[in-house]
């Protein structure tokens, strides 16, 4: 459900009335947008200082009795590495991503999941290390104590795709499958490694994503150049993951810093400046929002440039806001992603049973995201009649203003609806709707 709150003060003219609604202050929770909750779902607790876990979770969990102090968001985002969820060859625990989709939507959110094939403490599968796949390193190199996989390996491409393969033939276009990381090489499958393979490795491993989810968005990695281009022309979105991080954390890199040297450079390089009007962006903190004011980064240089992102979703590891900085985030998030303002609605101030009854609406996007979701506005007059029009059908590019008119059949029965579409309660594909009611 799209939230819109309105004051409907009406000035009539002749037969005609028109509303010219007060726009809302509140940060308003709405479908495929806003601070995510990390590992976790809306009210369990968050993690403590500046530590987060990258173990996503195995089973349901005991709502917690105390109110944590974090927005309440329609998106939980979850990650698991595949000894996880593959401990053994043949077997795949996907109960574990069907009960957190399950806790998702008791907790009337949505699931971004992704998939990592290992990082520094969690070992690929032992099965996997055991079956004859080639190893890139040694145990005598500096990295020895970890077993890096050769990404060009048949095996690693056979295993990786199997294990895709089978998550999108069980969950593409679930209703409360919000987005698919694409997930393929090197720590987190980030898609970058010191064991980098060449780009054609790259790519069959970044196609095996597009081949298993037709439906549910897909969100490109943005470190790799090649990969980045190629995933967002194919038609992913695209997210990172160190927002936040001014300089002189690197040491092999002492100038080094995202925000203001590879982050805004790969943007321009790789053309992905307009990847946002039809396929969201999501960023993730480097470390959390604490660690910045620990540093004294500038958090309105951060936020500010988030924005410029067209931002839709922002993972800060369900870490505590500063509290200096809650205004600050709490302003964010009315700009991120999409804020539609209805400024005008025009109606007739009578109309007969059985006739058209025109209506017309203006409408802003005051964020700076467009909506993702096949959605629907759904106008109800006097007696519970609704009529749907769709949201994508519209101009809906952030800052831009549009108009929309509808001209509706009145039915005579009293209550009996006139559907134009889906009516409100019908979920398909997550599909979203926002109430406009005439008294």
């Amino acid at each position: 459900m799209l939230a819109i709150s309105l004051d409907l003060s009406a000035a009539a003219q002749n037969d005609t009335v028109i509303v010219r609604p007060e726009q809302s202050g509140e940060i308003l929770i709405n479908p495929g947008m806003g601070i995510t909750t990390f590992q976790r779902f809306n009210g369990e607790p968050l993690n403590q200082g500046l530590h987060w876990s990258e173990e996503g979770p195995t089973g349901k969990r005991s709502d917690s009795s105390t109110r944590s102090d974090f927005p309440n968001t329609s998106i939980a985002y979850c990650r698991w590495f595949w000894s996880e969820l593959q401990p053994t060859a043949n077997r795949i625990r996907w109960e574990i991503v069907d009960t957190a989709l399950a806790e998702a939507q008791r907790h009337q959110q949505t699931l971004a999941i992704r998939l990592m094939p290992y990082d520094e403490e969690h070992a690929l599968p032992e099965w996997y290390r055991n079956s004859g796949a080639r190893r890139a390193n040694k145990p005598t190199d500096k990295d020895g104590a970890i077993w890096q996989p050769d990404f060009s390996d048949p095996l690693y491409m056979k295993h990786w795709n199997a294990l895709v393969s089978s998550a999108g033939a069980r969950y593409d276009g679930h209703p409360f499958l919000e987005s698919v990381d694409i997930s393929s090489v090197g720590y987190w499958g980030e898609g970058w490694s010191d064991y980098m393979p060449a780009f054609q490795f790259q790519k069959a491993l970044i196609d095996i994503y597009f081949d298993a989810f037709k439906r549910t968005p897909l969100l490109m990695n943005f470190d790799e150049p090649q990969a980045l281009a190629y995933g967002t022309q194919r038609g992913a979105g695209w997210r990172l993951d160190c927002l936040g991080d001014m300089g002189r954390q690197w040491k092999d890199r002492p100038s080094f810093s995202h925000m203001l040297d590879f982050y805004p450079q790969q943007i321009a390089r790789m053309h992905v400046q307009d990847v946002w009007q039809r396929s969201p962006v999501s960023l993730e903190t480097c470390w959390v929002p604490g660690f910045w004011k620990e540093k004294g980064w500038d958090v309105d240089y951060i936020l500010d440039q988030a924005l410029r992102w067209h931002v839709s979703s922002l993972n800060v590891k369900s870490s505590p806001i500063p509290i200096e900085w809650k205004n600050k985030f709490d302003e964010f998030q009315k700009r991120m992603g999409y804020r539609l303002v209805l400024r005008r609605f025009e109606y007739s101030r009578t109309a007969k049973a059985g006739e058209m009854m025109p209506v017309h609406m203006w409408w802003l996007n005051a964020g700076v995201a467009p909506i993702n979701y096949d959605s629907r506005c759904w106008t109800r007059v006097q007696v519970n009649q609704r009529f749907g029009w769709p949201l994508r059908d519209v101009e809906r590019t952030a800052g831009t203003t549009w108009e929309q008119s509808i001209s509706p059949q009145l039915q005579h029965r009293r209550g009996k609806k006139l559907r134009r579409g889906r009516k409100p309660h019908e979920r398909v594909s997550a599909s979203s709707w926002c109430l406009v009611e005439v008294a």
